[in-house]
């Protein structure tokens, strides 16, 4: 078996793929293999990936017929990896060399499920060091002991697949795969499910990782229908909280961030297409509905007075089928 499989998706990202594959071949490993996925990519992204496989030590390249979004093209490559661990980077972001040969270092010292790590964003020239949101480090923990408190950011408030390192165990768990289909936001339910279901994780100091900010063609900047997927991402969220033995807790984390991921999109709704903004607003009330009343309401409580009457108001409106419908 391979150490470490890497899983890079692509999509139209042809000015930074070079630099992304300058990276991992910086990282190359006779033990490690570089799962390329071309999302059916229409500005030449795939011509440079073709040249990769030949060129790139352990590169294998999977092309996809139709566009299917991040979360289906990491499914892809998870269901190729052959790696005792799986790791993941986006195809527009950047590594530090030898990054992955410490990764590994890390989790085999550690022995645990899968372990997260530090990152550093990169917007135009500036760049700034963002920590995981846990104060413990190099020690095996339980993951839902990291879910909460509800008020304050905890684990799965950082949810970047690309900020860590996990065991092939949570592959056979059924626990590492995406929800398919997601355009954005398809990484809440799988860090909730990874905390709520995974039996071991540390955190580690190890940077290495940039990740590319203010990229055009990234779905962060663009305004379209594919955004509102974060409803159904966070529908999952509240319905695992709701299933699991403790529920009572998990839940008023899982509305709290629900609520104020709906607040952030409607705090900046000028940057949605008109038709969209409309559907935003119809389909977060029928969201805030569905959600258990007794933890919105204690969620509402305890938010700010611009948040919470952003979000009562928006609770009372009117939502006609047509409008929620997708």
């Amino acid at each position: 078996m391979l150490k470490l499989s890497v899983i890079v998706p692509f999509y139209n990202v042809r000015q930074y793929a070079p630099d992304t594959l300058r990276s991992l071949r910086a990282n190359a490993r006779d033990d490690f293999e570089f799962i390329l996925v071309d999302d059916c990519s229409t500005d030449g992204t795939v011509d440079i990936l073709a040249r990769a496989e030949r060129e790139l030590p352990g590169a294998v390249l999977l092309r996809h017929e139709r566009n299917g979004g991040l979360a289906t093209a990491r499914n892809t490559g998870i269901d190729r990896a052959r790696g005792e661990y799986l790791t993941f980077l986006d195809g527009d972001d950047w590594l530090a060399p030898g990054y992955y040969p410490r990764l590994v270092a890390a989790i085999e010292e550690l022995g645990c499920d899968f372990v997260r790590t530090d990152h550093v964003q990169c917007t135009a020239r500036a760049r700034t060091v963002h920590r995981a949101p846990h104060g413990r480090r190099n020690v095996r923990l339980r993951p839902r002991d990291a879910i909460l408190p509800a008020h304050r950011s905890t684990s799965v408030d950082y949810p970047y697949a690309w900020a860590g390192v996990y065991h092939r165990r949570l592959v056979e768990r059924g626990l590492l795969h995406f929800t398919d289909g997601l355009r954005t936001a398809e990484d809440r339910p799988w860090i909730w499910k990874l905390h709520r279901e995974a039996e071991s994780f540390a955190v580690s100091g190890l940077l290495g990782v940039f990740y590319r900010r203010g990229v055009a063609s990234s779905l962060t900047q663009i305004g379209d229908v594919r955004q509102l997927d974060f409803i159904r991402a966070f529908d999952e969220v509240v319905a695992g909280a709701t299933e699991d033995p403790d529920a009572a807790n998990l839940l008023p984390k899982a509305v709290r961030t629900y609520c104020a991921i709906i607040s952030h999109h409607l705090g900046s709704i000028e940057r949605f297409e008109p038709a969209v903004a409309r559907k935003l607003k119809a389909m977060s009330a029928a969201a805030l509905r569905r959600m258990p009343q007794d933890a919105l309401d204690q969620v509402l409580g305890s938010m700010d007075a611009e948040r919470a009457t952003r979000l009562r108001r928006l609770r009372r409106r009117p939502v006609p089928a047509a409008e929620v419908a997708a």
